[in-house]
């Protein structure tokens, strides 16, 4: 099974090596030793290079929060029952989930997607109804989609981001059972063992991780010749995941910041990165999350994340939790002075550092 009708948006390459050495040069010859600032440095290069100036600054940050229902956690994936979807999705809107709250801290416009979830939403401000259908199929059985509800979804995906202002977007997820979905993703693209994918999720114990893990054996048995991205996504996705997949690739073609926040959305992104690579430039990852698998995929993607804080909420709290340091980045691009506007000497050694304290 392939897409029928949607199409890759075209995203061109951000490297250019004069603007990344005029914003390296800046960087150096801030009013501290060089490389002091650590990884912020890093991500201020970053988003130097994605906004194409030497003075970047983060506007209207969307926070995007995508829930779907899976058949799949019919099969007792989950501590939990899959009502408990649509019940954060209103926990979500009334503004008592932990994203809710750190949007408000942090001035993040909350908007959360239905993007097919088994239960109807009255509409509402903040809410963005894109339901493809009511939960995806048992993929243990079946394809988890069919490939029209594969076009549909990335298309959602797409329209949800076109539809927001800003230039930066930060990914967070819902979904009972969607652990396991991406821990399937991983292992079909990776190809690295179940086992090394797969965690406690939603907080299994013993027995019941011993069972997720023998139903995702079996949806990996039956769905053993799927090997292409989009088709690897059907088979086992989430249709909260395959709209993260179209969001990461509308928002990576109009250059805006991608801020990630877990291990569910980074196998969104993994899936959007085989599609189309460039996509890794425009994203920041958050954190590393406590779900076992979470390293391992930052690590197929040859990234690093900014925070390890043993997060294993999802919802984006941890894209939410990480976002003063993007805009921290920025300020220090903007308004820290260098060693010549301030008439601080400079070491002999190295004139990007500092004099030693």
């Amino acid at each position: 099974m392939t897409s029928l009708s949607w199409a890759i948006p075209f995203i061109d390459d951000l490297f250019d090596a004069t603007l990344s050495a005029r914003l390296q040069h800046v960087i150096d010859h801030k009013t501290k030793p060089l490389g002091a600032l650590g990884q912020i440095e890093r991500v201020a290069h970053q988003i130097g290079l994605i906004q194409r100036t030497e003075k970047p600054q983060l506007q209207q940050p969307q926070m995007l929060v995508f829930a779907g229902d899976h058949g799949l956690a019919a099969r007792g994936v989950s501590a939990y029952p899959s009502d408990v979807t649509w019940q954060m999705v209103e926990n979500f809107l009334a503004g008592g989930a932990a994203v809710s709250v750190l949007a408000r801290q942090h001035g993040l416009e909350l908007n959360v997607v239905d993007a097919g979830v088994a239960h109807d939403f009255a509409p509402r401000p903040g809410l963005h109804l894109r339901k493809v259908a009511r939960g995806t199929a048992d993929c243990s059985t079946q394809a988890a989609m069919t490939a029209e509800q594969l076009d549909q979804a990335l298309a959602h995906g797409q329209a949800v981001v076109r539809s927001l202002p800003g230039n930066a977007i930060l990914l967070g997820e819902m979904g009972i059972g969607n652990t396991s979905s991406a821990a399937l993703l991983m292992s079909q693209l990776t190809g690295d063992p179940i086992e090394q994918c797969t965690g406690r999720g939603t907080g299994l114990d013993d027995v019941g991780l011993a069972r997720k893990l023998s139903v995702l054996k079996q949806v990996q048995a039956l769905h053993a010749g799927v090997q292409q991205p989009l088709d690897v996504l059907a088979a086992m996705g989430g249709f909260e995941i395959v709209q993260m997949v179209g969001a990461v690739l509308q928002a990576a073609s109009e250059n805006r910041v991608i801020l990630v926040d877990g291990f569910i959305t980074t196998s969104a992104v993994l899936v959007a990165a085989r599609v189309q690579p460039l996509v890794l430039q425009r994203c920041v990852f958050s954190h590393q999350s406590d779900e076992s698998g979470h390293a391992r995929m930052l690590s197929h993607l040859g990234v690093q994340a900014l925070l390890k804080l043993n997060l294993r909420l999802g919802e984006g709290s941890g894209a939410a939790l990480a976002w003063p340091l993007l805009e921290s980045a920025c300020r220090i691009m903007r308004d820290m002075a260098s060693f010549e506007s301030a008439g601080v000497s400079a070491s002999d050694a190295d004139a990007g550092s500092s004099p030693a304290a």
